[in-house]
């Protein structure tokens, strides 16, 4: 069944959003956008265009879009911290930094054990303050998304970096190109996609789930909550229910808490990310690989910070 930009696989799916708001493209001219993040104070998004290595901003008050940052660093993803600061994934910057109340950025990580990083992709912070990210290759694979090179490391893991020593540790080292990320609602739970189909046909393209232990600090399990029915999975965000709302080739994909494919967003392009915004969190931003677009959603994204 579909209804005009949606697209209901289950029931559940159709209470979720408003047959008559339709997917709304806010500006175009990007090569592959990427990494929104929602400001609430200032009502504005961020977000990443990593081949044109600038960094953009969308000013919900009045619609216009200007230049945030350029160069950025080949930026990817983006999130707020508890503060209401910018947390950033740089590919050519191979670091994950903090952009402070006065503009300053600060570099959070971007060796681990002496080495350094590949391209960091994508970025949440926990309750505790801890930030966590993935690091992929895509950065150092060519000069499209960052600087061509060798992995120091050789391998791409999720990281995690303690809020009081900085402290930088390995908490998964066992996915193929670990992507975007998300702590369920309680943050018992951390979801990681990976995208290793680009690297091999064989390679997933699904999203694993892990246990998240008692002190924050380490995961375990890692079974697959989802795979991916086009193209593969890129960033997602929860809503304040625990559904998860991902990336993919035709669109955002809207999965329940169980597992369940229920529903789809229609997009005419390749999504790679989004985030929930607006003043009551239903506008769900999208990043569509040269666009951004908006919906209007009947739920509200949880609240991170």
């Amino acid at each position: 069944m579909t209804a005009a930009d949606y697209e209901i696989l289950d029931p559940r799916f159709a209470r979720l959003f408003n047959a008559n708001e339709r997917v709304e493209k806010l500006f175009t001219g990007c090569r592959w956008a990427e990494g929104p993040a929602w400001f609430a104070a200032g009502r504005y998004l961020v977000w990443s265009d990593i081949p044109n290595n600038r960094m953009l901003r969308y000013d919900e008050t009045d619609g216009s879009v200007s230049v945030f940052r350029q160069p950025s660093g080949n930026s990817n993803g983006n999130t707020v911290d508890r503060q209401g600061r910018l947390v950033t994934c740089e590919h050519s910057g191979r670091r994950v930094g903090r952009t402070e109340h006065d503009g300053s950025v600060t570099t959070i990580a971007d060796k681990w054990k002496g080495k350094r990083l590949n391209s960091p992709n994508d970025v949440v912070v926990k309750s505790d303050g801890s930030i966590w990210f993935t690091d992929p290759s895509y950065g150092i694979d060519s000069d499209y998304e960052g600087d061509h090179a060798e992995s120091e490391i050789g391998a791409c893991n999720v990281y995690r970096v303690d809020p009081d020593t900085g402290e930088i540790d390995a908490v998964i080292t066992d996915m193929v190109r670990p992507n975007g990320l998300a702590f369920s609602l309680d943050e018992s739970l951390l979801y990681v996609a990976d995208t290793g189909r680009t690297h091999g046909a064989k390679n997933p393209a699904h999203i694993r789930v892990f246990n998240v232990g008692k002190a924050g600090k380490k995961v375990s399990g890692g079974k697959v909550f989802a795979d991916c029915t086009a193209g593969l999975f890129d960033g997602f965000r929860l809503d304040e229910a625990g559904r998860i709302w991902t990336s993919a080739a035709d669109g955002i994909h809207c999965y329940d808490p169980d597992g369940t494919l229920i529903g789809k967003v229609k997009v005419p392009e390749v999504v790679a990310n989004c985030v929930f915004g607006g003043v009551k969190r239903n506008r769900l931003y999208i990043c569509g690989t040269t666009s951004l677009y908006v919906v209007w959603l009947m739920v509200n994204g949880a609240k991170t910070y």
